[in-house]
């Protein structure tokens, strides 16, 4: 069996984990956001395909939720001390090696696509990751403060104001003009079912449907879709910020409404959300609070088993 899932940070990634573990001997292909990647300290950094990679492969920081385990901050404090910015964005010293090797790799004229292939190497996440394009796309968001109206990178609203400020609109910067990764259309003409998992919808799943082609691809799949709203409120994160930035409301209803009928044929809501409906789309309530590995695996498998009944 071949399974696409498309996946952003936290909640994508330690769903991740449950569905490898509840479908241990299927193909597992994940397309992963890159509109979060900046550029700090002259360094490449992926935040969302690192907190996949380390998340299956046994390193993350599993009270945090990204970042390495056993993490030390000695050069964030040298930096810091040289008075070197931003000092917002904290880096620790054992993920630092990740993105140096990243930016080598980037100058040296190796693709994200392949770079990502040989970080996983060594991390063996038991999935194949792909980021979703190897052009470059960062996600901008436009906020009015004391400096006036402008543009600033996603991290920075989402990491430095958690996202204190309004957005009044949210941009994938390159999108126009990048194509998919080598692989990612192809996984997805392979794929038996394609999974969403409860990810951010504007600025993570979003992000990815905005790739030219990907979209149109999943069309033609049985795509199942897990709720990442829970009675009117993200299950972990801002998600809400992002849905006001873009008009529309924080609920399951209205992500189920955003990602369309077209696109979704099933959708996995929790308990307290059993009333939503949308014609053409096969809805489902069951608890959905991912509160530790066995909780995890259940939600996959329900979701799972919902996408391989509707793909018949």
């Amino acid at each position: 069996m071949h399974i696409v899932s498309l996946a952003g940070g936290i909640g994508g990634a330690r769903f991740l984990r449950g569905l490898r573990a509840t479908a241990p001997d299927a193909q597992i292909t994940v397309i992963g956001n890159t509109g979060d990647d900046i550029t700090l300290f002259g360094l490449r950094v992926c935040p969302d395909l690192d907190t996949v990679m380390y998340t299956l492969g046994g390193g993350i920081d599993e009270e945090q939720g990204w970042g390495r385990a056993k993490e030390s901050h000695a050069v964030k404090e040298e930096l810091a001390a040289y008075g070197v910015e931003p000092q917002w964005f904290g880096l620790g010293d054992r993920d630092f090696a990740t993105h140096i090797v990243r930016s080598q790799m980037l100058e040296a004229g190796y693709s994200l696509s392949q770079i990502t292939e040989a970080l996983c190497a060594r991390w063996q996440p038991g999935v194949r990751l792909l980021p979703m394009s190897d052009e470059r796309c960062e996600t901008h968001v436009v906020i009015s403060d004391e400096r006036g109206r402008r543009a600033i990178h996603f991290q920075e609203w989402w990491v430095r104001l958690r996202a204190s400020i309004p957005a009044e609109s949210i941009a994938l910067v390159g999108v126009e003009t990048a194509k998919p990764a080598p692989g990612v259309l192809e996984a997805i003409a392979e794929a038996d079912v394609v999974i969403l998992p409860p990810s951010n919808p504007v600025v993570s799943i979003g992000t990815i449907l905005q790739v030219p082609g990907i979209r149109d691809a999943l069309l033609a799949k049985t795509v199942v879709g897990v709720s990442p709203i829970i009675g009117g409120a993200p299950v972990r994160g801002m998600a809400d910020a992002c849905l006001t930035a873009i008009g529309v409301e924080t609920s399951a209803q209205a992500v189920l409404d955003l990602y369309g009928a077209e696109l979704i044929d099933g959708w996995l809501v929790a308990e307290e959300d059993s009333g939503v409906t949308l014609d053409g789309v096969t809805v489902a309530a069951r608890p959905l609070i991912m509160h530790d590995a066995d909780a995890t695996a259940d939600i996959a498998r329900a979701a799972l088993d919902l996408a391989l009944e509707l793909a018949r």
